[in-house]
């Protein structure tokens, strides 16, 4: 890979470690799926770093506790709701951030390797949720984007894109058999190509976007995954004691460097691992990016897919 982006962080840092000597006073962030796991951390150092960080989540009861530490440190927090499974959703929380510049976008939430289940349009929720609802809150909000004059989309992709490339013919796996483990590898590598793209439409208006793979972090994203998935992810109890897990703090640490890093000004359209930009994947690795991930012609058609599909919801209502 010729020029490849690096930084003096890698594996084990942690995002407070990457955001040292950042001020990000009057900026403004929101960050997705802010109740849990890497998305408390990344809101919280985003906050000490001067930020106003909108927490959106599904539940804003559940987001409570860390807007309360936050304002407690003399950080600006507040809860937004969001529930990305309903599209209708997204454009109401979308519809009350729009209006005042937006610096950060961190899409964060996420389901991974669930059962087969349905969003309120009826899209398959892993492509639906990770893929579709982030994809029209980024396009709705980018207007509040261009207004920051300098602004970054930052998607939470995973290594997990090795297991699926994007299939538009069937994205619903209405003709096929539900696999959970391919159908996340799917919606990780549209994580991938909805950067890919978006900072291409976008970049001459000096917003720029970022896929990364934080690490494997024992957090709740497995919380749908079945024994049978575990063991065939090499995830279940027996095989997990022999990991090396980040911690979150470790895991958050990609992101915020995906948000803040100088390195990467003048950049976009990448996929990151471990606070450097990826590695090309090769036979054998856990980790690097697949090309089909970084395809700008794939990118082009998921778009076009993404706007198509969500029109047609809106013209069933």
């Amino acid at each position: 890979m010729i020029n490849r982006i690096t930084s003096n962080f890698g594996w084990h840092s942690t995002a407070a470690e990457v955001a040292v000597g950042h001020d990000l006073t009057g900026k403004r962030a929101i960050v997705t799926g802010a109740n849990s796991g890497l998305g408390v951390e990344t809101a919280r150092v985003l906050a000490a770093a001067g930020a106003e960080v909108v927490l959106a989540v599904r539940s804003p009861a559940s987001a409570e506790p860390l807007a309360e530490t936050i304002i407690k440190a003399g950080g600006k927090a507040r809860i937004g709701q969001l529930n990305l499974s309903d599209l209708r959703s997204v454009e109401a929380f979308a519809a009350a951030e729009v209006g005042q510049p937006l610096h950060l976008l961190i899409n964060n939430a996420g389901i991974m390797a669930c059962p087969l289940e349905h969003t309120a349009q009826g899209f398959e929720a892993q492509i639906g949720i990770n893929h579709l609802g982030h994809f029209h809150l980024a396009t709705l909000l980018a207007p509040a984007l261009v207004a920051a004059h300098g602004a970054r989309v930052v998607s939470v992709a995973s290594s997990g894109h090795h297991w699926g490339n994007i299939d538009l013919d069937d994205p619903n796996f209405i003709r096929g058999d539900y696999d959970p483990i391919i159908s996340y590898g799917r919606a990780k590598t549209a994580n991938i190509l909805f950067a890919v793209e978006f900072d291409r439409r976008f970049r001459d208006q000096q917003v720029r976007a970022f896929a990364l793979m934080p690490g494997g972090i024992q957090t709740a994203l497995g919380r749908y995954m079945s024994e049978d998935v575990r063991k065939r992810l090499g995830t279940d109890e027996e095989n997990a004691k022999n990991i090396k897990w980040k911690s979150v703090e470790q895991g958050s640490a990609t992101t915020v460097w995906a948000a803040l890093a100088p390195e990467l000004e003048g950049h976009g359209g990448l996929y990151l691992e471990d606070c450097n930009q990826a590695v090309a994947w090769e036979p054998g690795r856990r980790n690097g990016v697949k090309d089909y991930a970084l395809d700008p012609e794939a990118a082009q058609r998921l778009w076009t897919w993404s706007e198509a599909a969500i029109e047609t919801t809106r013209s069933a209502l």
